[in-house]
């Protein structure tokens, strides 16, 4: 199928290629929660302060956020295959930099460049998803991609924890060379060339540049774009701050952490799930409209919570949880809409939205980090206000009018 494909539920689902583009689009969840029960291990291994090995979370993301601009236009251009294959054979090179590090510094750099090679997978994954489905059909697949990406947020820190235990910390950036190394062979041998005809003629007529011109010209685009990165934002920041929030405040014990953490993943691939059955009654922009201002309420229930001094575990942590579900109802219908705007750039556009997504996740967790008091009240109140702007750009940008009923 190609860039106009048609509008139709499959009978059958291709599990084949949803374990491989979900296994794509895994690699920046994997590489950073594997490792984020090493955090400690690796400021005493360098002698350095507690929370400097935050910053080797901020350099990923911002490669992550820099990367996906270029890897987008690349695979409309050259190909999804050929440019993927570019961006794990740089990760991997990256993962071992990270294994051998000398100083924080150096580490630092090379989360870096590895998030400019691993976003290369959550690039072409989406973009080939549209090459081959229609619209409702795309929603439903990027659904269902989610339960293989999910994994790794529920997986990643309990494996991550033992690894530390038995190996280092070192050892968690060598599980993920191996991971690469995995998914290089797997795209060399099984990956199939999606892009159209019609994407490629599109890309050799324009610079990439103007390529993201255009997309930010397309109002719904940029309104899908906006709803999606914020919404991204409230799911990051909590990423960075979780390890304070449930060790430091709550006194989860380290080995533990990976447990809670991966509770609240778990209602990621939950929501995902049910919204990939809840799109064969209604449309993904009717799905928007209940799921943003739904989380919304919630989110804004929760910084009630924490600024009014009703911050206990048992309160703050099930609205966290229930938070979480909203990030699997919005992210794969967001994505679709945008890339159903216009087919023939789908690779700028699923560039845009990811690097929009992390740039804002940054930008949320650098604001958690630095008003942070010990409580839950600065992440709280950033992920409401966050998921409040996403709300406002879906509704005053995304939709049609007869959506918003």
């Amino acid at each position: 199928m190609g860039a106009n494909a048609p509008d139709v539920i499959l009978a059958r689902t291709p599990w084949s290629t949803v374990i491989l583009l979900g296994a794509l689009t895994a690699f920046p969840p994997l590489s950073l929660d594997l490792y984020l029960p090493s955090l400690p291990a690796i400021a005493k291994g360098f002698g350095v302060a507690a929370g400097a090995p935050q910053t080797t979370v901020a350099s990923f993301m911002l490669g992550m956020a820099v990367g996906q601009l270029f890897y987008g236009p690349a695979s409309d251009r050259i190909g999804r295959k050929p440019a993927v294959l570019v961006g794990v054979v740089i990760y991997v090179a990256a993962s071992v930099a990270c294994a051998l590090a000398g100083s924080l510094e150096l580490l630092i750099a090379a989360r870096f460049v590895e998030a400019l090679g691993g976003c290369a997978g959550a690039v072409v994954g989406r973009a080939m998803v549209r090459d081959r489905f229609g619209p409702t059909e795309t929603a439903r697949m990027l659904s269902l991609m989610m339960l293989i990406m999910g994994m790794a947020p529920i997986l990643a820190p309990i494996v991550g924890g033992y690894i530390l235990a038995a190996w280092g910390w070192r050892a968690c950036f060598w599980a993920l060379t191996g991971f690469g190394v995995v998914m290089l062979l797997a795209i060399t041998w099984r990956m199939r060339e999606s892009r159209s005809e019609a994407t490629l003629a599109q890309a050799r007529a324009e610079h990439p540049l103007r390529a993201y011109l255009e997309v930010l010209r397309h109002r719904r685009i940029l309104g899908y774009a906006l709803c999606s990165a914020f919404n991204g934002a409230t799911f990051f920041t909590y990423l960075a701050g979780a390890p304070g929030l449930i060790i430091d405040h709550y006194g989860v014990s380290p080995s533990n952490f990976g447990w809670v953490f991966g509770i609240n993943a778990a209602a990621l691939i939950g929501a995902s799930q049910v919204n990939r059955h809840v799109l064969r009654r209604i449309t993904p922009d009717q799905v928007l409209v209940r799921a943003s201002w739904s989380s919304s309420i919630l989110a804004g229930l929760m910084a009630l919570c924490a600024l009014t001094g009703l911050d206990g575990f048992w309160i703050i942590m099930p609205l966290l949880f229930a938070m979480m579900g909203s990030y699997g109802f919005m992210q794969g219908n967001t994505m679709a809409g945008a890339l159903n705007a216009d087919p023939t750039r789908s690779g700028t556009i699923s560039a845009l939205l990811g690097a929009a997504g992390f740039a804002a996740g940054g930008l949320g967790s650098t604001l958690s980090a630095a008003f942070a008091d010990g409580t839950p009240r600065p992440l709280t109140v950033i992920m409401f206000a966050a998921q409040l702007c996403s709300a406002m750009a879906l509704r005053a940008l995304a939709l049609p009018r007869r959506a918003q009923a």
